[in-house]
This record gives structure tokens, C-alpha cells and sequence, in this order.
């Protein structure tokens, strides 16, 4: 799980020096010193991401404003439950708002979505996959979230399994040599492609790919292409899927399920912060 957070200390530092530039301004309002207590209160339900990267904004800010939390990531909650309690300086709180914030609702919005998704397969055991289409600099952020939300991650990159596509064949001179190569190439590594018929379907089964992506196919079929893999390859359908198609997807009797909708057709949970002086 730990690797899901090796871009966190990059992540907020960049996200910190895009809002808070030379100095918070209007921080500079009130008076140093004082000190404040803060709620963050959900405004809607959600399964809950991003914890990590909200305390790291604070910690990067100033490391003496305590954070309790009364959640835990992947957690579903409730319509004005209580997230986390925060004390510490007014202007550290103030300054840090926004930022912590932006990554909680983004990150929660995707684990919410992605459960959403998950609870439309069913009783199916075809798995939910993500795609690469993240929001830039938030790969493994969003890998995580999804992760919370019940999916299973797909590639991280393109350093850690082989996707064949269209190009890709054209540029190898065919689909069955590409596949060849990428097996020399790197033995041992998960070599999947994309096929968009059931002859390229036949050309994969041939060349012993690992795992056939059927791309924008029908429902019939993808029925013929599972008759005809057999159990010999993992399947895996994508392509403009709908929330209401996964459970009639699932029934042909695919493996897996990709999508980019939900690391990239976000509406950002709502979350709200509120503060007591004193």
C-alpha cells in the first residue's frame, strides 16, 4: 500500500506553492497568535479518501496543528457526519483550508464513484479496473482512491504491464508479431491487448496473450469472444461504458471491467469547514 503514497510530499508541495505563492494575504489579517479550533463536516454521503494527503498540507504548513480524525479511509459516511476535528494557530488552519480540502473532495469523489460502480456489478465476480486517464500529477492518488472505493487498479504506468494497442500493432507489423516481441522482450511481464473483432480476438488467442482487451464490442459479441477464448486468456471489455450496462457486461461472463469515468468523471464530494476562535 505504500507505494501509493510516494508522490504525497511532491504532491502537496506543489498544490501548497500554487495557492499560497510568497504569503497568505488575508491570514495576515489576524493576529498571530491566535489560536483556533476547526470541523470538517461532509455535506453529502461518500466513501472517504485523501486523509493522508489532507494532514500532509498541515504538516508541510505547521507540524503543531493537531488533526483528530473520527474516519478512516474507505469509509462510507453520512450526509453532515463529522470527519475530523482540528486545533492548532488560526492562520496555519485558515492558510491550510483550501489546499487539505481540494485533495480530500477529489480524492473522496473518485472512491465514491468507484463504489458506485462496484455495487452496479452485483453478485458478478467480474472486477472493476481503472484506466491511466487520471488527473495529471494525481496517478497514484487516484490509484489509492479507487483502491478505497472497491476497484482494482489496472496498470500504474507504462513501466509496469504491456497494453498493445491499435498503433502499436501497426507499428509491429501485425498483432501476433507485437505480442511475440513484448514476450521476448520482457519475460515474465503481463502482456495484454486491445482487439476491436473477433479475428483479432483469434490472433491474440493464438499468440497467448495473457489478457484480451475487447474494445467497444457488443454485446453478442463479446458473448462469441468468450466462447471462443475458452478460459484461455482474461478478458476485459472497455470502451464508453455506462454505469447501467456493468451488470448485463459482467453476465457475458468477462473477467474485468475498465473505465476511465471514474478518475476522470468526478463532481467533487462536498465537504465543508468551520471554525471556532478563540
Amino acid at each position: 500500500m505504500n507505494h501509493y503514497f510516494a508522490d504525497l510530499t511532491k504532491n502537496v508541495q506543489h498544490a501548497l506553492a500554487e495557492d499560497l505563492g510568497a504569503a497568505d494575504l488575508t491570514a495576515e489579517l489576524i493576529a498571530e497568535n491566535t489560536q483556533a479550533r476547526a470541523r470538517v463536516i461532509v455535506r453529502e454521503k461518500a466513501i472517504i479518501c485523501g486523509q493522508a494527503w489532507f494532514n500532509e498540507v498541515f504538516k508541510q504548513l505547521d507540524d503543531t496543528v493537531l488533526i483528530s480524525w473520527q474516519c478512516e479511509d474507505g469509509d462510507s459516511v453520512a450526509e453532515n457526519q463529522l470527519l475530523c476535528e482540528i486545533q492548532g494557530s488560526a492562520r496555519s488552519i485558515l492558510t491550510a483550508e483550501r489546499t487539505a480540502l481540494n485533495f480530500m473532495q477529489t480524492l473522496s469523489a473518485t472512491a465514491t464513484l468507484t463504489a458506485q460502480y462496484v455495487a452496479a456489478l452485483g453478485e458478478t465476480t467480474t472486477q472493476l479496473l481503472d484506466t491511466r486517464k487520471t488527473l495529471p500529477g494525481l496517478r497514484l492518488a487516484q490509484k489509492y482512491a479507487v483502491k478505497c472505493g472497491g476497484g482494482r487498479n489496472h496498470r500504474l504506468g507504462l513501466y509496469d504491464a504491456i497494453l498493445i494497442k491499435e498503433n502499436h500493432i501497426i507499428a509491429c507489423g501485425g498483432l501476433e508479431k507485437a505480442v511475440k516481441k513484448a514476450k521476448q522482450l520482457h519475460p515474465g511481464v503481463q502482456v495484454e491487448v486491445e482487439t476491436e473483432n473477433l479475428d483479432e480476438v483469434k490472433q491474440a488467442l493464438n499468440a497467448q496473450a495473457d489478457i484480451i482487451m475487447l474494445d467497444n464490442f457488443s454485446h453478442e459479441m463479446i458473448r462469441q469472444a468468450v466462447a471462443l477464448n475458452q478460459g484461455q486468456a482474461k478478458l476485459e471489455v472497455s470502451g464508453n461504458i455506462e454505469i447501467d450496462q456493468l451488470k448485463s457486461l459482467a453476465n457475458t461472463g468477462v473477467d474485468f471491467i475498465s473505465t476511465g469515468a471514474i478518475t476522470k468523471h468526478l463532481r467533487a464530494i462536498d465537504l465543508s469547514m468551520r471554525f471556532e476562535f478563540s
